[in-house]
């Protein structure tokens, strides 16, 4: 392997990144990012990371591993009876954090395009295994007991929609060097509220 190749694989890791957040991740060519990290070689991808899906999952490692770890960290101690919002309250905080640097922001506009995977969240690839993840949604797809388990199901799913969703809308804003209308801490508490409320809403009676 070249000499460089360490630096190559960064830079295009960098511009695919910035890329897929800006343009799309699907709606991108693959010769775009390998000219935005000023690469000759029109395999660069493919040779590095096998295929796009190989370089996004890169992507998507690089950053999901620390958030994981973070999540781990808040949901620590947290037992079976933890409250919805505990749980929920962990999974915010880490990815509301990511809304602090350019490459954070663009690793939630990133995961917004992913909605469609998040029903199959059980089966995650090895490489974006995310076990703190797994835990706190094993946590919440059980309750509130009262509701069938394909409502709560239903519910968790679109929780994380509604998370990515917003997180990529706040982080859009950012990026265009708007004020968003809720500072940090507001904004982190809001989520959480809805999300929150999402879940443990009444069932109207069939």
């Amino acid at each position: 392997m070249p000499r460089d190749s360490t630096k190559t694989r960064a830079r295009l890791e960098v511009e695919a990144e910035r890329l897929f957040a800006d343009v799309g991740i699907w709606q991108v060519r693959v010769r775009e990012i390998v000219a935005a990290a000023h690469q000759r070689n029109a395999s660069a991808v493919t040779y590095h990371f096998g295929s796009r899906e190989g370089l996004l999952e890169r992507i998507l490692a690089q950053h999901g591993e620390p958030i994981d770890v973070h999540r781990g960290q808040l949901l620590a101690g947290l037992e079976g009876e933890a409250s919805t919002r505990s749980v929920v309250d962990a999974l915010v905080a880490p990815m509301v954090a990511c809304l602090e640097n350019d490459r954070g922001r663009r690793y939630v506009r990133i995961v917004a395009q992913l909605a469609d995977r998040f029903a199959d969240w059980r089966y995650a690839p090895a490489d974006l295994a995310a076990p703190n993840l797994s835990r706190a949604l094993d946590l919440l797809e059980n309750r509130p007991e009262h509701l069938s388990s394909a409502v709560r199901r239903e519910r968790l799913v679109a929780m994380m929609q509604l998370m990515t969703s917003s997180l990529a809308e706040r982080a859009r804003i950012l990026d265009g060097g708007a004020s968003p209308v809720l500072d940090a801490r507001h904004y982190q508490k809001n989520l959480a509220d809805m999300l929150v409320g999402l879940l443990e809403a009444p069932a109207a009676a069939a």
